[in-house]
């Protein structure tokens, strides 16, 4: 692909027959403006799509989003990345605030009963992005990033919504404390990356499975071993839209509307037919998220 293709929009794929939810995107971090995004998704298939939150200012822009479109469900949350930044400072202003200062632990206390107010909301379905990221977040940020985590489970319970989990190189600290702290009824593995062994756990414990586009690269085979492997009553679909852009348009901008294609990969490695899994992914994006 020439570089300058690189910001060409993937073309609009084949429409589904079956409408399905896009269960994990970020609008706000998409050149389109919502309409154009909700229309193009619409236009394939893609009905219904869940905008998740990552920081307060996301939290907030994702229900009022939800609220203004009855096909957009918010979930609301620090990501795991978040939460070290408010403690310990971000000097080198990684993240869309910019450089902060350091708030230490009440400025994280203030941020997760911010969370909390909103995770209230009715339209707001869930609590996530959290989890635990050691890819991006060193051991001096764990604590912080830990006690975030906890605090997030904890309010999913209380409002009896869906836990949203980031999970990067951190898989058995995460399964750990969802068994220490006690998961609530509803939880999806976001952009599922564990091996086959875990996907067992995860359907042995009832964890909803999400799957995206980087189940078609090429070095992926372990996370398509993990989706052969995945009840089909588990499993749903999403873009993690800007990013995760499916195979053969990897490296080019995500958005909701290029679910078809990695819907189509994932059926093939499930071994069903196309419609079959749109109609097991929509009911269960429906039943994960409670819409």
């Amino acid at each position: 692909m020439a570089p300058q293709d690189k910001n060409t929009p993937p073309p609009l794929p084949e429409p589904l027959r079956v409408a399905v939810a896009d269960s994990h995107t970020h609008l706000d971090m998409q050149d389109s403006s919502v309409e154009e995004a909700l229309a193009k998704a619409a236009s394939v298939g893609v009905t219904t799509v869940v905008q998740v939150g990552c920081d307060l200012a996301g939290s907030r822009w994702a229900a009022e989003t939800a609220a203004a479109y009855d096909s957009v469900h918010a979930t609301v949350a620090l990501h795991p990345n978040e939460a070290p930044r408010i403690v310990l400072g971000d000097p080198d202003g990684w993240s869309r605030q910019g450089a902060r200062e350091p708030g230490g632990d009440s400025a994280l206390d203030a941020a997760l009963a911010e969370i909390d107010r909103l995770a209230g909301l009715p339209q707001v379905r869930g609590v996530g992005e959290t989890g635990l990221d050691y890819f991006r977040t060193g051991p001096e940020g764990m604590a912080a990033q830990e006690a975030s985590f906890r605090a997030h489970i904890e309010i999913a319970k209380r409002h009896g919504k869906a836990l949203v989990i980031h999970d990067r190189e951190a898989h058995d600290d995460v399964l750990r404390i969802l068994r220490e702290e006690g998961a609530p009824d509803r939880v999806v593995f976001h952009c599922y990356s564990g091996d086959a062994e875990m996907a067992k756990i995860c359907a042995a414990a009832g964890y909803f499975m999400s799957f995206a586009g980087n189940v078609t690269f090429k070095n992926a085979q372990p996370l398509r071993d993990a989706l052969a492997v995945a009840p089909p009553e588990l499993v749903l679909v999403e873009t993690d839209a800007p990013f995760l852009t499916p195979a053969p348009y990897r490296g080019r901008a995500n958005a909701p509307y290029l679910i078809p294609v990695t819907l189509r990969a994932m059926a093939e490695v499930m071994a069903l037919t196309e419609d079959a899994l749109a109609t097991a992914v929509a009911a269960n994006t429906a039943r994960a998220f409670g819409y």
